[in-house]
């Protein structure tokens, strides 16, 4: 079969492979589409701890089902795949948190994952397509499932006003979700041009954060003195840190849903004077990622984020897409169809 493959920091090859001979507990899945995730982009520079090669990436994936023996689901089903593993027996998984467990591995991370042709997952990781979702959709799950659960998971409260740093794929994801989830009030902040347009294009009221002056007076005036309800940070860089605690009001909430590469520093003394809190969220739960498996058929907006879907030959294309600035590129997705 045709795979993917991560043969060191910078290094891609696409190559023949075995089919997974599929162990216990395990089913195949003839994989469809799958995405690049900040994560895929991490291992392939050569800084994930967990990530060895060689190694097959991916962990947004979706396809059909090929193997017979699933309960309740039928072989040839459309499927996604909750991809996390989790351990069972730790403290977390014993409290009803294996999304956190303490030993937490992922698909394409700790084991092969979807950029191939085939691929083996457990039997209770998989999910059915809604008939309204598109394979491709099928293969933004995963993302979509990481809005749900910051939302869900952290209690936001339909008709709060919130404002979302970053127009990436979780920015995206985030304020639609936020739409879905009875949210009127919302504005966003991205400095790249190409990803405020398409945020915009989705009806997203976006502003650029370097030319509004003082970021808590901007907010203050759009909140009638007061600060946001809700601030989510998908960004996950400096700039955007320092002005987290400006943006939020007194007893607000400021929801950190951004993976962030290099430790930064924060002035915590404007968040003690206002009494906020700074949550942080993590992937996802198997309600979230179903939920999210649902919601994404129902509004086209989803798949706009989608900006490229290439066939898996040009792999390296679709990691330059996302290394390079000035792309326009968003989610970038490989197709073994």
């Amino acid at each position: 079969m045709q795979a993917i493959i991560y043969e060191g920091a910078n290094q891609l090859a696409v190559k023949d492979i075995p089919v997974p001979q599929v162990k216990e507990g395990y089913a195949l899945v003839k994989v469809s589409h799958a995405g690049i995730c900040g994560t895929d982009l991490h291992i392939y520079a050569g800084l994930h701890p967990r990530a060895k090669a060689p190694l097959v990436m991916g962990h947004e994936f979706s396809g059909t089902l090929e193997s017979d023996d699933v309960p309740g689901i039928a072989k040839g089903t459309r499927v996604t795949v909750y991809p996390l593993l989790s351990c069972g027996h730790c403290t977390p998984c014993r409290e009803g948190n294996s999304h956190v467990c303490n030993t937490l591995g992922l698909l394409g991370i700790d084991c092969d994952g979807g950029f191939a042709q085939y691929v083996q997952v457990p039997k209770e990781s998989i999910i059915p397509l809604a008939d309204n979702a598109s394979n491709k959709l099928g293969a933004f799950v995963e993302p979509a499932a990481v809005a749900v659960h910051a939302l869900r998971e952290r209690g936001y409260t339909p008709g709060d006003n919130a404002v979302v740093f970053g127009c990436g794929t979780i920015g995206m994801v985030v304020a639609l979700t936020l739409r879905v989830f009875g949210c009127q009030d919302l504005v966003m902040m991205e400095t790249d041009p190409a990803r405020a347009a398409l945020a915009r294009e989705m009806g997203f009221e976006v502003q650029d954060p370097t030319k509004l002056g003082d970021m808590g007076d901007y907010c203050k005036s759009r909140t009638g003195g007061d600060g946001y309800d809700w601030v989510f940070d998908c960004a996950g860089v400096q700039p955007v840190a320092d002005v987290l605690l400006d943006a939020v009001k007194v007893k607000g909430h400021i929801l950190v849903v951004a993976s962030y590469s290099k430790p930064v520093a924060m002035p915590y003394f404007k968040g003690m004077a206002k009494e906020t809190d700074i949550q942080f969220t993590r992937v996802y739960r198997l309600k979230d990622f179903a939920l999210a498996a649902q919601i994404v058929g129902a509004d086209p907006n989803y798949e706009k984020i989608i900006t490229h879907v290439l066939p898996a030959a040009e792999a390296q294309k679709g990691f330059d897409l996302l290394t390079t600035k000035g792309t326009g590129a968003v989610k970038v997705m490989f197709t073994f169809d």
